[in-house]
């Protein structure tokens, strides 16, 4: 059997045990402590703590799903709606339009759902606190166990035995390793998918895959994760090995090509691979959707149905595509659940995040985002003490890059990362309410309305969300503060 040096010493011993020399409370060497001797104290510390923060957040939206008595300002909303007439019959028919209760008013309906609504969020809430407290528990038990360079120790064994590699050959070993921790983290998520996708959401009625469509989508899934994320993360080493000093620069270039190169291929190529699409029928709904993207001068090519319900019976419809080649996706299931004038607004509300460059704003905040973060990673690429706390030895040699990239995002990335996210869904929630004013302003406020209560209704959205939690978790406003919204618009127009 050949022998590898490693440039490099892992702390973890082949004997099972660990030597936790440079971990905890290491000094550095002036023999005074370091932070960076600090960092598997501070990185678990701030794991519990955002750990606590979300269950509490938690235990305030259970709370309010197991509240009874159906939520007054929503009454007193959706009352309105129907009061006004918001809800009205169309003129033209067809089988979608048969199939939808237009004669029963919008309260009755969401009053009748308010049970299974609870119900449904409930069993979500309870699911989703079990879940993510398995989550912590394997992230802190896998720190102090020391997974990461265990398991980079079983990658370079592997490459050694089976494949030839030696010490130059650090890509290489970083594949097998990326295809270690993917398969590791498949096997562990696995049971909970399974859960939620059998359990809870067959229980509730939305759940429409079988055993072996859900399996077959994990394949796919991922093959096409080792397809092409394995070009990209070696192309990725590469780049940072070789760039020098300003390394960040050409990652941040490399990082924008490639963001633009899988936003072109994702829906045309990818997409496909799970759902069909087929284009939209030719009648009244296609004539008006596009006479509605020439009206705002959106340069739509082409419209496809895509087949959701042998998945879910939750609905969706979004829009993709570069330059003057853009194209719309309804699901079958939105067809279903709402009119054609109903299906009008809200795609005047989707028209509205690409008029009002919304969806160029979220990549530009992207780019920028990727372009921070490796410059900061730049900065701490070399700090060695870092990754000694967590397990990897590098006093006779360099760490390997991947394990610099992990350790970083881990730890020094993590608070900055939690931060923006929450400014992000803040962001999106003003995104929200400026699309749906948009489509208010096309002159759809009534029929938006009644589309986003059938829409909840139908995907049995919560009803009475906590203001703390909603805040926190909700990319889009809860659905009684967009319908004052809107009303509030419409009497100013008025």
């Amino acid at each position: 059997m050949p022998n590898l040096e490693l440039p490099w010493k892992p702390i973890y011993t082949q004997s099972g045990g660990f030597n936790w020399d440079g971990g905890i409370g290491s000094k550095s060497s002036e023999n005074e402590p370091s932070l960076w001797s600090w960092s598997l104290s501070l990185t678990i510390a701030f794991t519990l703590v955002v750990y606590v923060l979300e269950k509490l957040l938690d235990g305030r939206q259970k709370r309010a799903y197991q509240q009874t008595q159906f939520p007054k300002q929503l009454e007193t909303t959706v009352a309105k709606i129907d009061a006004q007439g918001y809800k009205q019959k169309k003129e033209d028919s067809d089988a979608a339009d048969a199939a939808t209760p237009a004669e029963k008013p919008l309260l009755q309906q969401l009053q009748d759902k308010f049970k299974s609504s609870q119900s449904y969020g409930l069993d979500k809430i309870n699911f989703g606190m079990i879940a993510s407290t398995y989550d912590t528990l394997e992230s802190v038990v896998f720190l102090l166990l020391g997974f990461l360079p265990y398991m980079w120790d079983v990658s370079v064994h592997l490459g050694q035995v089976y494949l030839g590699y030696t010490q130059e050959d650090e890509i290489k070993i970083t594949l097998i390793f990326l295809l270690l921790i993917t398969l590791v983290g498949t096997v562990t998520s696995l049971p909970f998918e399974l859960y939620s996708t059998f359990g809870i959401e067959r229980k509730h009625g939305f759940n429409k895959q079988t055993y072996g469509l859900f399996f077959s989508d994990k394949v796919k899934s991922l093959a096409l994760t080792f397809l092409i994320g394995g070009p990209f993360v070696a192309l990725l080493l590469k780049i940072i090995q070789m760039g020098g000093e300003y390394f960040y620069l050409y990652v941040w270039a490399f990082m924008f090509v490639f963001s633009v190169f899988m936003m072109t291929i994702v829906p045309v190529f990818i997409m496909p691979l799970f759902n069909k699409y087929e284009p939209l029928p030719d009648g009244t709904l296609k004539t008006r959707i596009y006479e509605l993207a020439d009206k705002l001068s959106y340069p739509l090519k082409k419209l496809f149905v895509v087949d959701g319900s042998k998945r879910s019976s939750h609905s969706n419809a979004y829009m993709y595509g570069f330059g003057s080649n853009k194209r719309i996706v309804l699901f079958d299931t939105l067809m279903e659940q709402v009119s054609d004038d109903e299906i009008l607004a809200i795609l005047g509300h989707e028209l509205g995040h690409w008029k009002l460059g919304h969806t160029l704003t979220n990549f530009c905040v992207t780019q920028v985002y990727f372009g921070a973060a490796f410059y900061f990673f730049s900065q701490c690429y070399t700090a060695k003490e870092l990754y000694a706390a967590f397990g990897f030895d590098s006093q006779s040699g360099s760490i390997p890059t991947v394990i610099a990239l992990m350790l970083f995002f881990q730890t020094l990335w993590a608070p900055v990362d939690k931060v923006l996210s929450f400014v992000l869904t803040i962001f999106s929630r003003h995104c929200e309410f400026a699309a749906d004013e948009f489509s208010v302003k096309l002159g759809m406020s009534q029929m938006l309305q009644s589309g986003l209560c059938k829409i909840h209704l139908e995907n049995l959205g919560a009803m009475c969300p906590d203001p703390w939690y909603s805040m926190y978790h909700y990319s889009h406003p809860p659905l009684v503060e967009r319908l004052g919204a809107m009303m509030e618009l419409d009497k100013k127009k008025a």
